[in-house]
């Protein structure tokens, strides 16, 4: 499991991201490199201080803001935002409302496909040895892995509450009586359907299924992206990597593996002949033609989605 070397499970400050705020988090840093440490932040913002830092945190972990590495000994001052989040979320960009659920999509797999990232959130999408379980089972097996890595300052309060965190990024809030309009504002995750409660209340599913919303384009770029990050000079990629391979698109999207299939099929259209898909001879792999900038995939989407400010 490289690169789960360091657990991640804080920042987020129990609040999953919301619409507005990973547009707001990219306009501001465009404007102002060192806003999220004013001291009026908040004001800015519209949010309390917590906010703020939950704010600052999720455009990180999503990758559409990012440390600028011009600055030296930065530490995290100078933020700016990176080309994804300039091209999607900008001004001018393809979707700075979240109108189009590929971006939705996108956002997931930002979070879910790198074991960099938050850790609650790429290990329960890649590792979690059961398509359903409980708050306590997903407890025992992050606390596990802390043990196995030998992460010895994550207590068991901080593990519930990002596993809160977690579980609300996807499952919609009951509102009741008790709780604040501030917890009822669903995460845009939600839309996409990925855990869902299943049988006794508690109890989660991981919902693998066609995923009819998820652009191919979209899928395309996991596996372009996954394809980079594995880093390897080889002209294929075996079905079995990318079915069942940790940080690859059939897990992170929670694909079936029909749906899968499906996707693979159309891949040499998608990709205009970069990468296809192929049986011969009893081998089922992803063949790579050539070279494919996962940038110019989701740029043919919201091209072909109509989407204003399509940059070129």
């Amino acid at each position: 499991m490289s690169g789960l070397e360091r657990g991640s499970f804080a920042g987020h400050e129990t609040f999953p991201f919301r619409y507005a705020w990973l547009p707001k988090a990219v306009e501001a840093v465009a404007r102002e490199s060192t806003v999220f440490g004013r001291e009026d932040a908040m004001v800015e913002f519209g949010v309390g201080k917590n906010m703020v830092r939950s704010m600052r945190h999720w455009g990180l972990v999503c990758e559409v803001i990012e440390e600028d590495p011009t600055v030296p000994n930065n530490r995290g001052r100078c933020l700016r935002p990176t080309a994804l989040g300039q091209r999607l979320l900008g001004p001018g960009g393809w979707d700075p409302y979240l109108e189009d659920p590929a971006t939705v999509w996108l956002l997931h797999w930002q979070l879910a496909s790198n074991p960099g990232g938050p850790t609650t959130w790429y290990w329960t999408f890649n590792h979690v040895p059961q398509p359903e379980f409980t708050k306590a089972q997903l407890l025992g097996w992050l606390l596990s892995l802390a043990q196995q890595y030998g992460w010895s300052r994550v207590a068991d309060a901080s593990l519930k509450r990002d596993i809160d965190c977690f579980v609300r990024t996807y499952v919609p809030v009951r509102p009741t009586r008790m709780t604040p309009l501030e917890e009822t504002l669903d995460c845009p995750l939600v839309e996409l359907g990925l855990l869902r409660e299943f049988g006794a209340k508690g109890t989660y599913l991981l919902a693998r299924t066609e995923q009819e919303t998820l652009p191919d384009e979209v899928f395309a770029y996991g596996l372009a992206a996954y394809l980079a990050r594995a880093g390897s000079s080889a002209r294929t990629m075996p079905l079995e990597t990318i079915a069942s391979a940790p940080g690859a698109p059939r897990r992170v999207f929670c694909l079936s593996e029909e749906a899968l299939l499906v996707r693979l099929e159309r891949l040499a259209t998608v990709t205009r002949g970069a990468l296809s898909f192929d049986e011969t001879a009893g081998l089922r792999q992803v063949l790579i033609h050539k070279s494919v900038d996962p940038m110019t995939l989701l740029a043919r989407h919201y091209s072909q989605a109509g989407s204003a400010g399509v940059a070129a």
